[in-house]
């Protein structure tokens, strides 16, 4: 019989083949309840004459999967989020997955309802992109709701410190830090500022903590801190405040990128020549590190969300359960030795 040119319904394709609607969506969606192979190839063979395919969310609802990846990120306009959400949407494209954006804006309670809706939609996986808090009122019923997700079936991977249960992929963010300081001292600064992240996320902590702990092996007072939030403006308004209060420093160090761009932004607006006068570095070496040609720490962070997808998709099942990935100073044009 010749291919219909108008699209059937599922209740077409069960009349057609002469079983119940129950049966037909069964073969089509491809649930495992039993069904007799000649059953099964006269319900394919109405589906094909009908023009019939089955959406992804009816499948879903069968086969109580989805391809479907959720990204839980901190901020969606942090060139550091998208370039974790390219590398799980590149990976996830190949293998036929459709990748979810979900900002949370660093709070947990958004974490949780964005969990919770992925689950609803019956999401196969989800990356949590973002940093948690060290001390996280919400924490322990965050830990519990992606405990529930996992023995549902749900692969949870984290590109970053979390206070939950599941597959680790991340850098060493004290190690980092430390090492743009370090760097830093070698070319003979001394007086080295450093801007934050927001308080009380690991990533803060860890950035911070590497900062102080190069200064002190150096024999450096670890005095010039300033609070920040990951953003250009709090990288700006403190550099601002810095230079209005006519103690420059030798060099300033931003906790990100965004951060050190606001640092240099402040630092031209106000005519302080950089690198000459005081350099400028930042963290992670996203695009804006490199449109800046500013010097940072360079994170794999487009492999933190690839290997995270690799993972969810079935192509990582031999990673460990945990894995830290190398980064490195990249020396740009922002920062000079010290005349």
């Amino acid at each position: 019989m010749a291919r219909q040119n108008s699209t059937g319904s599922l209740a077409d394709v069960s009349r057609r083949a002469g079983v119940s609607v129950a049966t037909a969506s069964r073969v089509l969606n491809g649930s495992t309840h039993p069904v007799s192979e000649h059953t099964r190839r006269r319900v394919l063979r109405a589906a094909e004459e009908l023009g019939y395919s089955p959406s992804a969310l009816a499948r879903a609802l069968v086969t109580k999967r989805s391809r479907i990846i959720g990204v839980v990120v901190g901020d969606i306009v942090d060139p550091y989020f998208a370039e974790i959400t390219r590398g799980v949407e590149d990976v996830a494209a190949r293998a036929g997955y459709m990748t979810i954006v979900c900002n949370a804006d660093r709070r947990t309670e958004a974490e949780l309802a964005q969990l919770q809706l992925l689950s609803d939609y019956r999401a196969e996986g989800v990356v949590f992109a973002g940093s948690g808090y060290v001390e996280d009122p919400l924490g322990e019923e965050l830990a519990d709701a992606v405990r529930r997700a996992r023995v549902r079936g749900m692969e949870v991977v984290s590109v970053a410190l979390r206070d939950f249960d599941c597959p680790r992929i991340h850098g060493d963010n004290r190690a980092a830090a430390h090492d743009m300081t370090e760097y830093l001292i070698s070319l003979g600064h001394r007086r080295i500022a450093f801007i934050g992240g927001p308080p009380g996320l690991y990533a803060s902590r860890d950035r911070f903590e590497g900062f102080r702990d190069a200064m002190l092996t150096a024999g450096i007072d670890p005095e010039l801190v300033h609070e920040g939030d990951f953003g250009y403006d709090r990288g700006y308004s403190a550099t601002e405040r810095m230079v209005a209060d006519g103690e420059l420093p030798d060099a300033v160090i931003g906790a990100n990128d965004a951060t050190a761009i606001g640092a240099l932004g402040a630092l031209r607006k106000a005519r302080v020549a950089v690198p000459e006068r005081v350099s400028v570095a930042g963290m992670t070496d996203t695009r804006l590190a490199r449109f800046s040609d500013m010097t940072t720490v360079g994170l794999p962070i487009y492999d933190f969300g690839a290997s995270a997808a690799r993972r969810i998709v079935g192509e990582g099942a031999d990673q460990p359960s945990e894995t830290v990935l190398p980064h490195r100073v990249v020396a740009r044009s922002t920062t000079a030795r010290r005349s």
